[in-house]
Parts: C-alpha cells; sequence; structure tokens
C-alpha cells in the first residue's frame, strides 16, 4: 500500500469532480444578485422532501463512515451497523415529534427553540454546545480521515491535504451558504451511494477467489458473531451489546438528529411542513444501505485479504486498490471526497448561522442582513480555521469513528434529556434546562477526560476498562442522572408560561392521534411503513 501511483485516468476523475462539485456550489447561490440572511443560511425555506432527506444523509455520511465502518466491520462485524439502524428510529422521533414545532416556529436554530421553549440563557448555552460539537466532531477529525485516506492513496502530506480540503469546501460554503450546501449534498449522494455500492459488489465478485462459492462458506470464513447485528457476548472491545445499542444509541441519536444545528438545519430550510416531516423519513430508508454496502465490505475484507491486513484502518484502501479497475478508483475516491466535503460543508455553516444568529444578532440586536451573512461567513472561516488546528491531533486516537462516538457520549446526554423533556414536560422550568445543559456538559467532559487522558499514555481508560462501563453504557446512565437533575430542578421551581407551553405536546399519544391520516402520504403512514422495514430487518439480521 505504500508508494502508490495514481494512474492519470484515476487523477482526471478526482480533479474533474473537485472543479465540478465547487462550481456547482457557486452557482447555485448566483440566482439571487442579493442574499438575505434566510438565503444564505436557510435556503430561502425552498428545500422539497426529497432534496431535506438527501441533504440529511449525506451530511451525516462521511469519510469517518467509510472508513471506520468497513474497519469496524472488519474488526467486529455488522454491529457497528447499528449506528445506520438505529437512526432510522430516532429520523421517525425527528419527522414526527420535533419537526413540526420546529417548523412552525420558523426557527432559523436549534438553541432559538430553546429560547422559545425555555429562556435566552439555555439558548446562549446550547449555541456553545453546538459549536464544540462542530468543531470537534463533524469537522475537525472528518478533515484528518480525508488526510490519511489522500496520503494512503496519493501519497500527499497530511498537512497539506487537510489545507486543501479546507479551502475547497470553504469556497462554495462561505460563499453560498445553506442553498449551495444542499445543492451539492445531492450530488453527493448519488455518487457516495453509487461508488460504496460499486464497490461491495466488486467485493462479492471476489469472493469464489477465496473459495466462498455460498452463505454457508461466508458464515464459516467470518469471525464468531461476524455478521450478527444483535450481540449478547459483550459487543466486542467497543462494549456494544444488544442493550447497550438500544440504550445508549438513542441519547446519541436524539441529540444528533433532532437537537444538533449541523443536521436539522436542513430541516430548517424546508418549503412546507410536509417536506420538514417527509424528509427525515426519507433519510431513515437511505440509512438502511450503509450496513450494505459500508460495514458489509469490512467483514467482506477479512474474507478476501485478512491475512495481510494488519491494521483494519486500512480494509477500505485495501479494497479499493486490490478490486477496482483504473477509472473506478479515481470514482471511488471521488465518493470518498464527496462524503468529506459534504460533512464538513454541513458542520461549517451551522457554526456560521450559530455565531451569526445566536451570539451576534442577539448582542447587537440593530445589525442588518447583510452585516449578518458578512459575520456568518467570517465565522465559517475562522472555525474552519480552529478545526485544521484540531484535526491535526486525529492520530491520538485508535479509532476515528469510536473517537466520533465516544466525543458524542459525552455531549449528547443533557441535550437529548432537555429536549426529549422540553416538548413532552409541561411542568419543565427554564431553570432546569439551564441546570441540566451546564452540569450535564461537565459531568460528560469529565468522563470523557477520565477515558481519553490515561489513554493517551497508554494506559487503561478509567470508566471503560477499570470500571468495566462502555462508552454507550455511559450515555445511557449520563441521560438518566440529567433526566433526574431535569424532573428534580423542575420541580422546585416556577411553572412554565402557557407562551412556553405552547412547543410541547399534549401527551405522547398526540404525535400520532393529532388529525385525520391522508392517505399513504400521510407522515405517520410513511414513519410506521419505515418502523415496521427496520424491524423486520432486526428480526433477519439478528
Amino acid at each position: 500500500m505504500e508508494d502508490q501511483q495514481v494512474a492519470f485516468l484515476d487523477l482526471a476523475v478526482i480533479l474533474i469532480y473537485m472543479v465540478a462539485i465547487v462550481t456547482a456550489g457557486l452557482l447555485s447561490s448566483m440566482r439571487k444578485r442579493k442574499m438575505s440572511s434566510d438565503d444564505y443560511f436557510l435556503a430561502g425555506r425552498g428545500l422539497n422532501w426529497a432534496m431535506v432527506g438527501a441533504a440529511l444523509f449525506a451530511s451525516n455520511i462521511s469519510t469517518v463512515h467509510l472508513v471506520g465502518l468497513a474497519a469496524s466491520g472488519f474488526q467486529e462485524g455488522l454491529v457497528w451497523g447499528n449506528f445506520e439502524w438505529m437512526a432510522a428510529f430516532t429520523l421517525i422521533l425527528l419527522g414526527l415529534i420535533f419537526a413540526p414545532f420546529y417548523f412552525k416556529s420558523r426557527i432559523s436554530t436549534l438553541p432559538e427553540f430553546l429560547e422559545k421553549r425555555f429562556s435566552p440563557a439555555s439558548r446562549t448555552f446550547l449555541a456553545f454546545m453546538a459549536i464544540v460539537g462542530a468543531l470537534f466532531v463533524h469537522i475537525g477529525m472528518s478533515l484528518y480521515a480525508g488526510a490519511v485516506i489522500f496520503q494512503t492513496f496519493f501519497g500527499m502530506n497530511v498537512i497539506l491535504s487537510i489545507i486543501l480540503i479546507s479551502v475547497l469546501t470553504a469556497i462554495y460554503t462561505v460563499a453560498g451558504g445553506l442553498k449551495a450546501v444542499v445543492v451539492t449534498e445531492t450530488i453527493q449522494t448519488v455518487i457516495l451511494i453509487v461508488g460504496a455500492a460499486g464497490l461491495t459488489l466488486f467485493a462479492i465478485f471476489a469472493l469464489p477467489g477465496v473459495g466462498v462459492e455460498s452463505l454457508a462458506d461466508l458464515k464459516a470464513a467470518v469471525r464468531p458473531n461476524q455478521l450478527s447485528m444483535l450481540r449478547s457476548d459483550g459487543g466486542g472491545d467497543a462494549g456494544l451489546s444488544w442493550y447497550a445499542v438500544f440504550l445508549g444509541y438513542p441519547v446519541l441519536g436524539i441529540w444528533y438528529w433532532c437537537s444538533d444545528q449541523t443536521i436539522v438545519q436542513r430541516v430548517l430550510g424546508a418549503k412546507t411542513q410536509y417536506d420538514a416531516q417527509a424528509g427525515p423519513i426519507f433519510a431513515g430508508f437511505i440509512k438502511i444501505l450503509p450496513v450494505f454496502v459500508m460495514v458489509l465490505p469490512g467483514v467482506l475484507a477479512y474474507v478476501l485479504f485478512g491475512d495481510h491486513i494488519t491494521d483494519a484502518n486500512q480494509a477500505l484502501p485495501v479494497l479499493i486498490m486490490e478490486l477496482l479497475p483504473t477509472g473506478i478508483k479515481g470514482l471511488m475516491a471521488a465518493a470518498l471526497l464527496a462524503a468529506l466535503m459534504s460533512t464538513i460543508a454541513a458542520a461549517l455553516n451551522s457554526s456560521s448561522t450559530l455565531v451569526a444568529v445566536d451570539i451576534v444578532k442577539r448582542i447587537w440586536p440593530d445589525t442588518g442582513d447583510r452585516s449578518i451573512v458578512r459575520t456568518g461567513r467570517i465565522a465559517a472561516v475562522v472555525v474552519m480555521m480552529m478545526a485544521i488546528l484540531w484535526s491535526t491531533q486525529g492520530d491520538q486516537f485508535s479509532s476515528i469513528f469510536e473517537a466520533i462516538n465516544r466525543i458524542a457520549a459525552a455531549l449528547a446526554p443533557p441535550i437529548s434529556a432537555v429536549f426529549l423533556l422540553g416538548v413532552f414536560s409541561k411542568r419543565g422550568t427554564q431553570q432546569a434546562a439551564l441546570t441540566t445543559l451546564i452540569v450535564g456538559f461537565i459531568a460528560g467532559a469529565v468522563f470523557f477526560s477520565l477515558d481519553f487522558v490515561p489513554q493517551l499514555s497508554d494506559q487503561p481508560m478509567l470508566i471503560t476498562d477499570t470500571l468495566g462501563i462502555p462508552f454507550m453504557m455511559q450515555a445511557w446512565w449520563l441521560f438518566c442522572f440529567c433526566c433526574v437533575l431535569f424532573l428534580l430542578v423542575s420541580r422546585f421551581t416556577p411553572q412554565p408560561s402557557e407562551r412556553q407551553l405552547q412547543y410541547t405536546w399534549d401527551n405522547p399519544l398526540a404525535v400520532i392521534s393529532s388529525g385525520r391520516i391522508e392517505g399513504v402520504k400521510d407522515v405517520r403512514v410513511l414513519a410506521g411503513v419505515l418502523l415496521i422495514t427496520m424491524v423486520v430487518l432486526y428480526v433477519i439480521f439478528a
């Protein structure tokens, strides 16, 4: 895998793609000579359900997923696919429970929703937490993962790769805003799925060459439980047992899919409430695919090349270099770049929105529309520069994909608790929300540090190894703590006003019982179909 020479055709495909995607992003935002803040941050609130769903998927999938899920499939198997399939359940929550409030309140950011439901102080602190998440999770680690891939394929220096990717993505994101991001994401979703599916097919066609002619042969060739989605053996080194998945993932998922600005900003830009609700359901159906085209290839890499892959992170590069013909390698590299740029662009745009709308506009409310857009662009550049610095520390983690979810497990519990109880508890108060966010953030940072700091010196992680609590269960117990804290503080503080309670459901059943079902296109029907589909898939692959 060292000193790979890039064929001219592959290089041409990559260069043409890079030029085309930047051009598409810039052209999408040039139709209007004067761009309002709604145009820049929310695409003029004109996105249909298909664009919302495709953008949700594309902004989620990154090079970290392509490389990390293949590596995890190689090392431990399909169990890591739960991070994809469980997302469908939380996308149902986004479409049915949260999207109606987000759309009706005409908010520009998720912290703005917390201000309407609770208080300005909650809005400010959530904006801070969201920027931290975008910087450390979405942008920084994605930059590092992309740099490692391009170093592997093309021998490019990691720092040079990070700078090049950053500049290209920032050009159309800073200039074009959310419209440019969503247009490019829609294109990239197609490229990404085609590239990943193509690699999977090439791997399947190569199986007879190593004596695997049937499903029975495949089961005999893999590690024990490598083809199982749900495991009762402890879930491997990461502790992904079936109960850790079902208890821990919803905590991460509610934060990521229902309350993270980087993701939900696509819903806020929807044309109608139906688009805002149907888009997440559509994304839920697309999330079925990664198990088969991103995790499964890692399992196949174990069968095909397990004898000479010493580092699981090389599973995807080995598959690409060994199986794909010239030209197709370039397409796959373009798919990797597509995933990388879409995630970074999404996080960059949401960060600029948070700074401009939730910080600058609130401190100086008389700031004009043009100044707000300019502030957002400056913020995007600053955040990108900080992310570049953080991304150079990516080699401190043994697994980038696991590292991202470890950070999420520390950040998500207080946010998930506040949002979930905020829309269902009429007794939830502004004091409870702020207390839970602050205390939960500190507790999560402490938990993460107690594991991460010893890891830097090759010592056992205190909570995961010494106490035997894997990161998914840490997320669950932190969530339970935050829920209890929220309810206790609410009990001893003044009740919320009627204005604040307009953003809560009368009861949990109102989510599906309010209003008559309007045919098969009704969001509740679509959500039911997705739910049944996921249950069937889990029964088959359990």
